[in-house]
């Protein structure tokens, strides 16, 4: 019985050849993705804000009257709310900043929430409450900071590995790898408006393990063939590790894909967010283990005969013999 092969046996594909443009492409998507970041912001979550959000849908309507609801809650005298849609048409968001106070007694954000909620159910008979979720401004911001440390401190940690297992250059391009990755993950929830809350800074964390597990797979295949092919021109020997991957990299991405398609479609709504950080992050990670981590190692002159062993006599005749000379 023959196995599935997805990639035929030597694969030639000259990945390398459109490194200069898929590098401009990157650094195009990096800038917009940060360019958004910045002027549009994130749709943060209460985990980072601090506040009440509030989730309401409209189970009898096709789309939330997002309006009136701005105009009513504004009356209630706790300041303006930020509403927003997620998920489907009909559902929203009301964010609030807690009241004045609510630091001290915590039942006055207590009864902002039942107030609020009373009045969107008295006027809207159709309005189901799915959840009231309330933090401190100051947990939020030891939350956004701790986030913030998590997520550097795992980048540095994978570079210095990648460092000190193989040599500098492929560390800087691991680096720039994973910035890559999560640089474009946030720029999609900069452009979708999908809430970004500790959940989705845990899809990170998820993204940083899967774009490292990747790129360190090619890199151990070009040292080995650094070892092998020491006269091969670099792009020609990037190729050559590339395609020699390719199986292994398709299948796994595929497998997990098919369970991230299933849990989009089909999953909750509370880890749509997180899903769909993660179903990127096995493109974006993929491809930048082939088209930011590999072509780096050009720009940097990396070294080949870093990892050339002493040779024994025999060891010489057999790489003379390999190598045609």
């Amino acid at each position: 019985m023959k196995l599935l092969k997805l990639v035929p046996d030597n694969t030639n594909i000259h990945f390398l050849k459109w490194r200069v443009p898929f590098y401009v492409i990157s650094i195009i998507l990096m800038a917009a993705s940060w360019g958004l970041v910045l002027t549009k912001g994130l749709n943060l979550g209460v985990d980072f804000i601090g506040g009440q959000m509030i989730r309401v849908t409209f189970e009898r309507s096709a789309e939330a009257p997002v309006g009136e609801l701005r105009e009513e809650v504004g009356k209630l005298g706790y300041g303006e709310p930020i509403i927003q849609r997620y998920g489907k048409p009909n559902e929203i968001s009301i964010r609030m900043k807690l009241p004045e106070g609510a630091g001290q007694e915590a039942a006055l954000a207590d009864k902002m929430a039942r107030t609020i909620t009373a009045d969107i159910k008295k006027n809207h008979a159709d309005a189901r409450i799915d959840g009231v979720d309330s933090v401190s401004g100051k947990v939020s911001k030891e939350l956004g900071w701790d986030a913030f440390k998590a997520l550097g401190l795992a980048s540095l940690a994978v570079a210095a590995y990648i460092w000190l297992r193989f040599e500098w250059q492929f560390g800087v391009g691991a680096l720039f790898a994973l910035v890559h990755d999560v640089t474009l993950t946030l720029g999609l929830f900069a452009v979708t408006g999908m809430e970004f809350d500790l959940n989705i800074v845990a899809a990170l964390l998820t993204l940083i393990g899967y774009s490292l597990n990747d790129t360190i797979v090619v890199y151990d295949r070009i040292r080995e063939n650094m070892k092998k092919y020491r006269r091969m021109p670099m792009p020609e020997l990037l190729d050559l590790s590339v395609n020699e991957t390719l199986h292994r990299t398709i299948v796994t991405s595929l497998s997990m894909l098919i369970t991230l398609v299933a849990l989009l479609l089909l999953g909750p709504d509370v880890i749509f967010g997180f899903t769909a950080a993660i179903t990127l992050g096995i493109f974006v990670g993929t491809y930048s283990s082939i088209y930011m981590a590999a072509p780096i190692l050009i720009w940097l002159k990396v070294n080949p005969n870093s990892f050339v062993p002493t040779e024994t006599a025999l060891e010489k005749q057999e790489r003379i013999a390999r190598e045609g000379v």
